[in-house]
């Protein structure tokens, strides 16, 4: 459909129920992205009414309750005080797009599992399903703005979608990309390093831009509010999520270094970390990056990559996600070798389940392939962790039988030959790792994968401890 450089796209009428106040937020999706997002925009614009959808009408009923879907720290306080005031959650997906003035997409977007570009390629058929839905349900003018993290030039797509139909209703398609980090979630969303908004330049364009950042200025200095074409938005999203996965796989390459050579991981991180052209963060080695985010993006921008006839560009990437699962293989490897070649028969506890601390979200954690390949070896695991059990128990469901979940760590350790520490939660430093070991199976074994805890204070107990891109501690 054409339009002229001077449409607006404002709409024809005001939404139900908008009144004079502030427009009516719709987002698609009530994921990990979608729910704190929004939830922070109702906090912070109390002018604007935000409602959130899904189709998965248990996830809707956890978030209009007190056991909300997803932990993250803060998130409980945020949405109570917002929730059923400005902020809503339905399971009306169509209602609620013929009423909204701006909808958010945030739905999900996993890496092809079949057919072309499987491994690499964006599955769009959620977001295609969604555009789809847009079109058949809108009644008036819409901004529609990405939030899901999508391949270059996905915008120009919707906006053919949107266009497709013989309704005079009239959309201009953003691109929005998080930057969020789960256990800090609700801290990055309040207080951001940049919100990124990207748009086309026409009149058209340019005001849908201005309607969104007068969203984001009711908390967001201007100063941190970045507007871009939409193709540099979408590409920066995905280069950001590809810098900071490289620097892990970075770090850990050189663990196995240290490990070989005698050198301390930690000793060499601080020194590249005193450089200030390099900087200290991301520097941590441990068992391997997790997440929805870091291999699906850097998947993704392989297959752009190759696309566009750039296959050296597309190994230089591949390569951090081969890094990443060498790490895992790695770990694991020195565990048989340190417990005698074999785990088979042997209880290991599993402390950490969790991609990362402070988040219950086990999505493309290392624990998962960290523990499928023990108890292919033949261990009895038992697995603990604060926040993830629940979605550890369904990650393993296939070993049904032969994986424990406990919550209580010092149940867990109670009976096994090893600890492996899989996730840096902080209640795991101040554990009684005496008394742990005065339960465990001799001679005990701890092998730290975050390497977060008293290596000393561990080899003193009595400990053989392993932890990454350092010399073992070891008892004769």
């Amino acid at each position: 459909m054409s339009r002229t450089k001077g449409d607006s796209i404002v709409g024809k009428k005001p939404a139900v129920g908008a009144g004079e106040k502030g427009k009516r937020i719709l987002c698609i999706g009530a994921g990990y992205v979608g729910g704190p997002t929004m939830a922070m925009i109702a906090r912070k614009c109390a002018d604007y009414t935000v409602t959130v959808v899904d189709v998965d009408a248990a996830r809707i009923r956890a978030w209009q309750s007190d056991k909300l879907p997803i932990y993250e720290p803060g998130l409980d306080e945020l949405v109570s005080v917002c929730r059923d005031r400005n902020l809503f959650f339905s399971e009306d997906v169509a209602g609620n797009i013929e009423q909204a003035d701006i909808i958010f997409v945030s739905v999900n977007t996993p890496t092809k599992k079949s057919g072309h570009g499987a491994g690499r390629a964006p599955d769009l058929q959620y977001w295609e399903k969604t555009a789809r839905e847009i079109l058949s349900n809108a009644k008036t003018d819409k901004i529609v703005i990405e939030k899901s993290t999508l391949p270059v030039r996905t915008a120009g797509a919707m906006a053919r979608i949107l266009h497709s139909g013989e309704s005079s209703v009239r959309f201009e398609v953003l691109s929005n990309p998080e930057f969020l980090a789960e256990g800090t979630a609700v801290s990055d969303l309040e207080l951001p390093d940049r919100v990124l908004i990207g748009g086309r330049e026409t009149d058209s364009g340019r005001h849908a831009v201005a309607e969104l950042v007068k969203i984001y200025r009711h908390w967001v200095p201007e100063e941190r509010i970045l507007t871009t074409s939409v193709w540099s938005s979408e590409l920066s999203k995905l280069a950001a999520n590809a810098f900071l996965a490289q620097r892990v796989s970075s770090i850990n390459s050189l663990s196995a270094v240290c490990e070989a050579t005698g050198a301390d991981i930690q000793e060499v991180a601080k020194a590249i970390g005193m450089d200030t052209r390099i900087g200290g963060k991301f520097l941590n080695a441990g068992i391997g990056f997790g997440g929805s985010c870091f291999k699906k993006d850097i998947l993704h921008l392989v297959y752009l990559c190759e696309s566009c006839g750039l296959p050296e560009a597309a190994d230089y990437w591949r390569q951090v996600t081969e890094i990443n699962e060498y790490q895992q293989r790695r770990f694991v490897a020195g565990i048989l070798s340190a417990m005698f070649n074999t785990v088979a028969g042997k209880r290991v506890a599993i402390l950490g389940f969790a991609f990362k601390p402070d988040t219950g979200d086990t999505r493309e954690s290392p624990a998962i392939g960290i523990c499928k390949r023990l108890l292919e070896e033949g261990a009895d695991l038992v697995v603990s962790d604060p926040q993830a059990l629940e979605n550890a128990e369904r990650d393993l469901s296939e070993w049904e039988g032969k994986v424990i979940f406990e919550k209580d760590p010092y149940k867990a350790a109670s009976g096994s030959h090893a600890l492996v520490v899989l996730t840096g939660w902080k209640a795991y430093e101040g554990l009684d790792f005496a008394r742990i070991y005065d339960s465990m199976v001799r001679p005990s074994f701890v092998f730290d994968g975050p390497g977060k805890l008293n290596h000393r204070e561990l080899h003193e107990v009595g400990f053989n401890v392993y932890p990454i891109g350092k010399t073992p501690l070891t008892r004769s």
